[in-house]
């Protein structure tokens, strides 16, 4: 149900602002509510229908209140709907608020309407939660500076360090709790002595996200290599697939993006290398060895790329559209960009799990990237994202 709170001149009659408001709902299949100024201003996500000309000063009268919180103000092509929100929104603009127009033919209002809604839907997802590093940033990660001051301010989302002893103490005890995905794996035509090993480093993982309740781990996985002789890939795999976010080599605004992008869409997401870029076929190589198998059309166990050793996630993609998003650690800069992936071979020389994406340029990756890895799901989802940094900072200025 999407709620709206209602301002018009009683100058213009209701009925073509009921048959808007029908056509609306008929769009997206959900029920549209008028609402009082009460509710409005106490629902996690409501519209404010500016249903006419004149409703300028109705607006003023409330101003303090309404821009307590970002005015998506609901408009039609009808009774000069759109003259008097450009007025508002200007208003909103130069004295503090902020506020957007949701305006255009009913298919578009609602795909508005739909991305700020999963934006404040990740946004209320990851307030109160908490986001954990196992071990340190891996050494080559110069750039990839974290600020979990700046994060927990901004998006109320904290954090924990967590002892790599801890861990290896854990995946000593040899034992994890089953699942669907451990006994995809265990049945998995590979060693079975490597994957009763990364099944370790699993229920290791596991019982450190509960004792902590996080929402998303990292881990210097790389030091697993000559601690116990295994990776974390498939750990790291079976996180993604449940819906906890982890990610490898301590990179913690990785973390970060990737709690972003799967609390927004809805989706699995893909921590991911940059591994080569052919600009004149518009293409793009991503791969990694933490993959959800959630993600996948199909899959298989292989060694790990770098080492050759433990037991990760081959796996591939469906053809079809794609975004791309990362955020730094201190909330201040993203990108988010959306392609589409094509088919292309297996590579050997690459990790695991390979993904080819088609885009339209790659001028931020070339000139001003925002650090090494990337996270990667499937569907468009631009708009959500640059609606979730909207509310962001219409809440941090509130």
């Amino acid at each position: 149900m999407i709620q709206y709170y209602q301002i018009r001149s009683p100058l213009h009659a209701p009925e073509s602002m009921r048959t808007f408001i029908t056509t609306l709902q008929d769009t997206l299949g959900e029920e549209f509510r008028q609402c009082t100024l009460e509710e409005y201003l106490d629902a996690p996500f409501a519209l404010l229908f500016v249903a006419s000309g004149g409703s300028e000063g109705f607006f003023l009268q409330d101003f303090e209140r309404l821009r307590q919180k970002p005015c998506y103000l609901l408009t039609s092509g009808e009774s000069n709907s759109l003259a008097a929100s450009m007025e508002i929104v200007s208003y909103l603009n130069t004295h503090g608020g902020r506020g957007e127009i949701l305006h255009g033919d009913p298919e578009r209002i609602c795909q508005q309407i739909q991305a700020l809604r999963n934006a404040r839907r990740g946004l209320d997802a990851l307030r109160g939660r908490t986001l954990g590093c196992i071990g340190t940033p891996s050494d080559w990660l110069i750039a990839s500076t974290y600020d979990p001051q700046a994060v927990e301010k901004k998006l109320g989302l904290g954090y924990v360090s967590i002892p790599m002893e801890e861990l290896t103490s854990e995946i000593a005890r040899d034992t994890y709790e089953e699942n669907e995905f451990t006994r995809a794996f265990a049945a998995a035509d590979f060693s079975a002595e490597e994957i009763r090993k990364a099944l370790a480093v699993w229920g290791a993982l596991d019982r450190i996200v509960q004792r902590y309740h996080l929402c998303g781990v990292s881990v210097r996985c790389f030091d697993l290599l000559s601690l116990v002789h295994t990776t974390g890939c498939l750990g790291l795999s079976i996180l993604n697939s449940l819906g906890v976010y982890g990610g490898c080599e301590g990179d913690m605004p990785s973390l970060l993006s990737m709690a972003i992008l799967g609390s927004v869409t809805g989706q699995s997401v893909f921590m991911c290398n940059p591994s080569r870029f052919d600009t004149r076929s518009g293409k793009a190589v991503f791969a990694h060895c933490t993959v959800p198998v959630t993600a996948l059309q199909s899959w298989q166990l292989n060694t790990h790329f770098e080492s050759g050793i433990g037991a990760a996630v081959q796996g591939v993609f469906d053809e079809g559209s794609c975004t791309l998003f990362k955020c730094s650690g201190s909330l201040d800069r993203y990108h988010v960009q959306e392609g589409s992936i094509c088919p292309a071979p297996f590579d050997p020389m690459l990790c695991r799990t390979q993904v080819t994406v088609r885009l339209d340029d790659f001028e931020y990756f070339l000139k001003n990237p925002i650090h090494n890895h990337h996270i990667l799901c499937k569907g468009q989802h631009a708009a959500e994202l640059r609606a979730f940094f909207d509310l962001l900072a219409t809440s941090a200025d509130c």
